[in-house]
């Protein structure tokens, strides 16, 4: 079986806080450090937001543990335009933001689509030509998260499939859940937790776990769970970390 990653997304959240997933005493400053112990994968989402300072992205690569992966969510000034294929230069400064000093420990970098942005083969094959393979010495991994239904088509797939990107799998959400192995690794993220003391239920979460396994059997795989009842979040990752020893 290839890796299984599982994580949340982010480690700054209050509700996590006072004994829910990081102890009563732990100072905040150590979260991550506590974080990146529990789990074996983080989704950073600040930076889809704003730029980080490369002192950041090498802080964040201390504090962790050598085998633990960040995905890093790309800047919306890349993707949330009109012609996404004309994203150069905002493609070129997030990339050139620091991301590159998180090492070995820089997984699959998530390039989210506005959920209003319907699939155009040309506009959409001349972003992916701005994905480069490799920045710093580093092979980069590029994911693609597509939120409208037009990107369930046979020529979005090709295309992902033609320059080895990932289509992330949005499962138990409202937007469209596109299943294709379209690159050597794959990106899964569950968004259904509630108010359960693991997020979900056993049964769904045997489920999740089988689902990653069987991923697994020919491809890398990030899962994050995210969204939901975000408070049962790290609560659902542990638990199917534990499924899938």
């Amino acid at each position: 079986m290839k890796n299984i990653r599982i994580g949340i997304g982010g480690w700054n959240f209050p509700e996590w806080r006072n004994g829910v997933f990081y102890p009563d005493d732990l100072p905040q400053r150590r979260e991550l450090e506590f974080a990146s112990r529990a789990l074996t994968s983080i989704e950073i989402n600040a930076t889809y937001y704003g730029s980080q300072k490369p002192e950041s992205f090498q802080k964040w690569h201390d504090e962790t543990p050598d085998d633990f992966v960040f995905a890093v969510k790309a800047s919306r000034f890349a993707t949330n335009r009109k012609i996404m294929a004309e994203a150069g230069e905002s493609v070129g400064r997030f990339l050139n933001s620091g991301i590159s000093r998180l090492g070995s420990k820089l997984g699959p970098i998530n390039w989210q689509l506005a959920e209003t942005k319907k699939f155009d083969p040309d506009d959409f094959a001349g972003f992916l030509k701005l994905l480069p393979a490799t920045l710093d010495g580093l092979t980069l991994r590029h994911a693609v998260e597509a939120r409208h239904d037009s990107f369930a088509a046979d020529d979005a797939i090709a295309l992902c499939r033609q320059h080895g990107v990932a289509l992330i799998r949005s499962g138990d959400s409202k937007f469209p859940e596109i299943d294709a192995n379209t690159a050597d690794f794959a990106y899964l993220r569950i968004m259904g937790t509630t108010d359960q003391p693991q997020g979900y239920s056993d049964a769904d979460l045997d489920r999740w776990a089988d689902q990653a396994k069987e991923i697994a059997k020919d491809r890398d795989l990030y899962l994050y769970v995210i969204s939901g009842q975000k408070i049962r979040n790290p609560a659902a990752a542990q638990a199917l970390i534990e499924r899938i020893k």
